[in-house]
């Protein structure tokens, strides 16, 4: 595994952190949607910008079909989803950890399962 390919990797998914956290905080506290769903919309919305930036910065990956690739990429944040939505319930659940805090816990968990699973199956390198 290259070196460079993980501090990339982990630039383009700080930069979904980002835009997690911030759709994540808009849509609980100002729009007051369930936590859970708030942090689903704000992992969407990072997933899209993860792929992106991981296609053509991380991986400089030129295969023709960006449909297929987006849904292999796609099915693999789903299931780091999942793995997200359940750690940061039974986080929250059994510790008195602030939820913003368990979510950067359970985030860094995700994002070896992201960068495994990515790196073997939708770029494969």
């Amino acid at each position: 595994m290259d070196f460079i390919i993980f501090i990339k990797f982990g630039l383009v998914g700080f930069t979904g952190l980002v835009i997690d956290f911030c759709i994540t905080w808009f849509c609980k506290e100002k729009l007051r949607l369930n936590k859970y769903v708030a942090n689903s919309l704000g992992f969407s919305f990072a997933v899209v910008n993860n792929y992106i930036l991981n296609r053509y910065f991380t991986f400089h990956n030129n295969d023709s079909h960006v449909a297929s690739q987006f849904l292999s990429f796609l099915i693999i944040s789903v299931i780091g989803l999942t793995l997200n939505t359940i750690l940061l319930y039974l986080l929250q659940k059994n510790t008195k950890i602030n939820f913003y805090a368990c979510k950067v816990i359970v985030t860094i968990i995700v994002v070896v399962w992201n960068f495994t699973a990515n790196t073997l199956y939708t770029f494969k390198l």
